[in-house]
């Protein structure tokens, strides 16, 4: 089944530029000019991806991004002018799963959506594999990627939950923010550390009874994180 992806631009030979090439690869490709009209699209419609240009009319794109967390854990990667590093952390915070500078190379725009769309898709294996992961309070389940803690179900993001896999499957072991970012975005992501720092806060936001005072996701200071099963 094609993967469908909306890109959200005000400027119509980005979107132009951006659906053709995502077309060629066969992807089905909807387009938004403003703010409003990408939300109610992903109200509508679940997206298997959704770039999302900061700066548009009637509503900016980290509002649109907040809207759409409200309801929906679809991927989102948003388009910031290029330097500007506080749109990109200011669209970690609002719940984006990852940030592509203006100008960029529609090259590497397909190899991160590609990337991502790799790891929020669940791959078919042949062979018996576990799809549910018990781990003190926390119950995962990697195949339809659902997080409950005490039976309650936490929604969190694509980039939340394989952080969170990660550091439930290796109780104990502490993974600098480096270690962190290669193995959650990649070996070629040019972010920096920053970004793990602001998903570990949004992640315990969502997970932790206090999240000033941590139960399952710890620092250890000066060097990373580490999950404590409780």
């Amino acid at each position: 089944m094609a993967k469908k992806v909306l890109v959200v631009d005000d400027e119509k030979l980005i979107v132009k530029g951006i659906r053709f090439s995502l077309e060629q690869d066969g992807m089905e490709v909807d387009c938004a000019y403003d703010g409003q009209e990408a939300l109610d699209k992903a109200m509508a419609t679940p997206y298997d991806m959704i770039l999302l240009d900061v700066m548009l009319p009637k509503m900016d794109g980290f509002e649109v991004c907040q809207r759409i967390r409200e309801f929906s854990n679809m991927p989102i990667v948003m388009l910031t002018a290029k330097g500007d590093d506080m749109d990109k952390i200011l669209g970690l915070e609002y719940g984006a799963d990852d940030y592509i500078t203006k100008p960029f190379n529609i090259l590497e725009v397909k190899a991160r959506i590609k990337a991502i769309m790799r790891r929020t898709t669940p791959q078919v294996v042949k062979e018996q594999k576990i799809t549910e992961i018990k781990s003190g309070d926390f119950t995962i389940n990697t195949e339809n990627r659902r997080l409950f803690i005490l039976d309650q179900e936490i929604n969190v993001t694509s980039k939340e939950f394989d952080m969170l896999l990660l550091l439930v499957t290796n109780p104990g072991k502490v993974y600098s923010r480096d270690e962190l970012l290669r193995a959650i975005w990649g070996e070629d992501y040019p972010g920096d550390a920053r970004t793990v720092d602001v998903h570990i806060r949004r992640l315990r936001e969502k997970i932790e009874p206090n999240a000033s005072e941590p139960k399952y996701v710890h620092t250890k200071w000066g060097v990373g994180y580490y999950y404590q099963q409780v």
